[in-house]
């Protein structure tokens, strides 16, 4: 199967833990193509840890793209949070503000827990430890349905770039039967003009056939293309095969269209004829289509 590079994917689970406490978490994920695999993580703040596994776990399932990666894990409904009271602080404000009642003439000493309550540092509220084991094996099962979800749509993708290949080879390998047809009429053509320049030239209804032949004959090996189609050919029945056998195929597939085009060029440099130019323009074009294709190919 043929992937791309481009793919979405996204997963919400509430799990829930032996205690009967639960949490929602939140996995989503996208990419676009890359040279190499690139997975860039976001964790919700406090939860770093997750990123390293969840990460490897990524990387053996893909090849290359440039992913991002976005994992939400909730805070558990079961009481998490510890409140400790700096009670020597405390004091201190409550003398402080006792202080400044005493000093302060009409200024009312109203002071209440509340109120300490709300400076700096008398409160300290810290979250509970968490098994890092236990959160992991709730957050991953999100993470493989995430990222399932993601190759599906990459695949999906991916298939419809196969097709897009396949067609636009069969278009091209068209075009290359066409320049097979027209090249020996090139010669005889080529022929045909020679004689008659030459008849021109010697203002006689005489020439010197051999010598035609022999210009002929240099001209057909100057033009000649067999070799060049002939490989075209082959690379278009290898690129099949490549697709047929899936995976991580992008960068052969590149390496292939980059000999389809050298093939291409050498026919272009090599057509004298106004018809056939046009097919080799026909021929490139549809080429650059399939590498730019193939740059999204996994």
């Amino acid at each position: 199967m043929v992937n791309s590079m481009t793919g979405y994917g996204r997963c919400e689970m509430t799990v829930e833990n032996e205690s009967g406490a639960s949490r929602n978490i939140v996995v989503e994920m996208k990419s676009v193509n890359h040279r190499f695999l690139e997975v860039g993580m976001r964790v919700t703040r406090d939860y770093g840890f997750l990123e390293d596994p969840i990460r490897k776990y990524i990387s053996s399932r893909l090849s290359r793209g440039k992913v991002d990666v976005f994992v939400t894990v909730g805070s558990c409904d079961s009481t998490e949070a510890e409140v400790s009271v700096n009670i020597p602080l405390a004091r201190a404000y409550a003398k402080a503000l006792s202080v400044i009642a005493d000093e302060c003439e009409g200024v009312e000493n109203d002071v209440t827990a509340s109120i300490i309550a709300r400076y700096p540092d008398v409160l300290t509220v810290s979250k509970k430890t968490e098994d890092e084991q236990v959160l992991l094996a709730e957050v991953m099962p999100v993470v493989e349905k995430a990222l399932n979800d993601f190759l599906s749509m990459r695949a999906s993708e991916g298939e419809r770039m196969k097709a897009d290949v396949i067609s636009r080879a069969e278009t091209i390998i068209s075009i290359v039967s066409e320049i097979e047809q027209r090249a020996p009429k090139i010669v005889v053509e080529y022929k045909e003009r020679l004689t008659e320049r030459m008849k021109e030239l010697l203002e006689t209804s005489s020439v010197d056939e051999q010598r035609i032949l022999t210009e002929a004959a240099v001209f057909a090996d100057k033009i000649a293309v067999d070799e060049e189609t002939v490989r075209l050919r082959s690379h278009f029945v290898q690129m099949n095969d490549v697709l047929e056998k899936g995976g991580a195929v992008g960068r052969k597939l590149d390496f292939i269209v980059q000999e389809m085009n050298r093939e291409a060029n050498t026919i272009g440099s090599k057509i004298t004829d106004a018809q056939l130019a046009h097919k080799v323009v026909d021929i490139k074009a549809e080429l650059e289509k399939i590498r730019e294709q193939i740059q999204n190919i996994e």
